[in-house]
C-alpha cells in the first residue's frame, strides 16, 4: 500500500535529528564485518546494578500487593496514577518548601510527550491564522524539540554567546539576551537544564530572566529537567529547580533507570496542567501505570533521590573526568579544541574551532578507527542562522567503560590532530 499522507502525516513520518544519525550508526555496527567499534553514541543510561536492584525491589513490593491488579487491570485517571502523583507532591513540597496541590502534577508517558503537548496547545497556527512560535532560548540544545511541533516552522532558536577560556581549553554556551525575542507572537519556551547534548546549566538568574520576559506576555516556560534534581540528580554543579508563576517544571525517570517504562511529569499552574491532561486525554488516555506504582514506593521511600546522589550521579561524573583528563593529555595543546564545561547530563561535548571538514565528515573518518560519536549539528534544532560553528561540535556519551572512554579519545585526539595537518602545515 501506499497511502496519501496529510501534512501532519508527512511532517511526522520523518525522523529527526539524532533518531536520523542511529539508523546510519546501526547500520554501521551491523555492516562491521569484524570491526570492532567503541560506541560513544548511545543516549540510553548504563543499566547499575544498585539501580537495577531497586526497581526489582518496588517490582517485587508491587507484585506482593492487594494493589497489582487495581494498577495494571484498570484504567486510571489521566492526570496519572493518584498515589505516585501524591509521593511526587509530598517530596517536593517537603524538599523544596513549595505549596503544591494534586492539581499542581501531571504524569505523561515520558517527558518527550509533555513538549509535543505543549509544542501543539501554545504552538502553531491560531484560528486567526497567526504562528505563534515554540522559542528555544539558546541552540544547540535537546534534538527531540525539532520533531515536537506539527508546525516545524513554530520552531525558532536563538544562537548564543561562547565564554570561552582558550587556555584551559574550555568553554560554555550562555544564552544570548540581546537576541532573544519573546513577544506576542510566542506561544511557549522550552529549554533543558542539565543541557542534551552539552552538560550546560543556566543559571538561576538565567532561568529567572527567561521566565520573567515570557511572563510579561502570558507565554508558559518549560524546563526540561531530564537530568535535574532531585532524581536522577545528574547536575555536576549546583543548581536549583524553580517553580512557579509561568514555568512548568518537566522531569523524566528515564535517566533514573526507568526509560522502558516512559515516565514523565510535569509540575506548573493548575490552568496549565488542566490543559495538558485534557490533550493527552485525547491522544492516549492516560499513562501506563505499572511504572508509576513502582516509582511511587522508590520516592516515597526517599531511594530514588539517595541513589541518585550516591550511585548515578558519581557514576557519570568520574566518566566525565576520563574524558576531561585524557583529552587534556591526547590532544595538541596549539590546537583550537574546547571542550564544553561538564555540569551534567550523560555527555561530553567536544567543539572543534574552524574544523577543516564537517562535523559529518569527521564522524565518517572516526568510524574508520573503530570509535562512533554523534555529529553535534543534529543538536541545533530550529536554529535558521547559517552558523559553521554548528559543523564544528560531536557529543560524546558517557555510556562506556572507563578504558572505552580512554582509547576512544586517545583515537578522537590523533585523528583530530591528523585533519588539521594539512591546514596548520599551509
Amino acid at each position: 500500500m501506499n497511502p496519501a499522507l496529510t501534512q501532519f502525516g508527512a511532517q511526522m513520518s520523518h525522523l529527526t535529528g539524532v533518531r536520523a544519525i542511529m539508523k546510519d550508526i546501526i547500520e554501521t555496527l551491523r555492516a562491521g564485518s569484524g570491526q570492532e567499534f567503541i560506541n560513544l553514541s548511545a543516549g540510553n543510561p548504563v543499566i547499575l546494578p544498585e539501580v537495577e536492584q531497586l526497581w526489582r525491589d518496588c517490582t517485587a513490593e508491587l507484585l506482593a500487593s492487594p494493589e497489582y491488579g487495581e494498577v495494571v487491570c484498570r484504567y486510571g485517571s489521566s492526570q496519572g496514577y493518584q498515589p505516585f502523583i501524591n509521593a511526587v507532591l509530598a517530596d517536593f513540597n517537603q524538599r523544596y518548601g513549595l505549596n503544591l496541590t494534586d492539581r499542581n502534577i501531571l504524569i505523561t508517558p515520558g517527558s518527550q510527550s509533555i513538549y509535543f503537548y505543549a509544542a501543539n496547545a501554545f504552538g502553531g497556527y491560531t484560528t486567526s491564522k497567526q504562528l505563534k512560535k515554540i522559542v528555544l532560548p539558546l541552540s544547540p540544545d535537546y534534538t527531540g524539540y525539532g520533531g515536537v511541533s506539527l508546525i516545524p516552522e513554530a520552531v525558532v532558536a536563538c544562537k548564543p554567546t561562547l565564554d570561552i577560556d582558550a587556555a584551559a581549553h574550555r568553554f560554555k554556551y550562555r544564552p544570548d539576551f540581546s537576541q532573544l525575542s519573546i513577544d506576542q507572537t510566542t506561544g511557549c519556551v522550552i529549554f533543558s537544564r542539565p543541557c542534551n547534548p552539552t552538560g550546560n546549566v543556566l543559571t538561576d538568574d538565567e532561568v529567572k530572566k527567561i521566565a520573567d520576559l515570557a511572563a510579561a506576555f502570558d507565554v508558559p516556560v518549560l524546563i526540561d529537567s531530564a537530568y535535574g534534581p532531585p532524581f536522577p540528580s545528574l547536575n555536576f554543579t549546583e543548581m536549583t529547580p524553580i517553580f512557579g508563576g509561568n514555568i512548568v517544571h518537566c522531569m523524566s525517570l528515564s535517566k533514573a533507570g526507568l526509560p522502558g517504562e516512559r515516565i514523565g511529569i510535569a509540575i506548573g499552574d493548575e490552568k496549565i496542567i488542566q490543559l495538558l491532561e485534557c490533550f493527552q486525554t485525547n491522544m492516549c488516555i492516560h499513562s501506563p501505570r505499572y511504572g508509576q506504582a513502582i516509582a511511587t514506593r522508590a520516592i516515597a521511600s526517599g531511594a530514588l533521590a539517595d541513589i541518585s546522589i550516591n550511585v548515578i550521579r558519581p557514576y557519570y561524573q568520574s566518566k566525565f573526568a576520563i574524558v576531561e583528563s585524557t583529552l587534556e593529555q591526547a590532544m595538541p595543546k596549539d590546537l583550537p579544541w574546547f571542550l564544553h564545561r561538564g555540569e551534567g547530563a550523560i555527555f561530553a561535548w567536544l567543539w572543534l574551532k574552524d574544523l577543516p571538514m564537517t562535523d559529518w565528515e569527521l564522524y565518517q573518518e572516526l568510524k574508520k578507527v573503530g570509535v562512533i560519536v554523534v555529529p553535534g549539528s543534529s543538536f541545533f534544532p530550529g536554529l535558521r542562522e547559517d552558523w559553521h560553528h554548528k559543523h564544528e561540535c560531536l557529543r560524546i556519551s558517557l555510556t562506556a567503560t572507563n578504558d572505552e572512554i580512554e582509547t576512544a579519545m586517545k583515537r578522537l585526539a590523533q585523528m583530530v590532530e591528523k585533519v588539521y595537518q594539512p591546514a596548520v602545515s599551509s
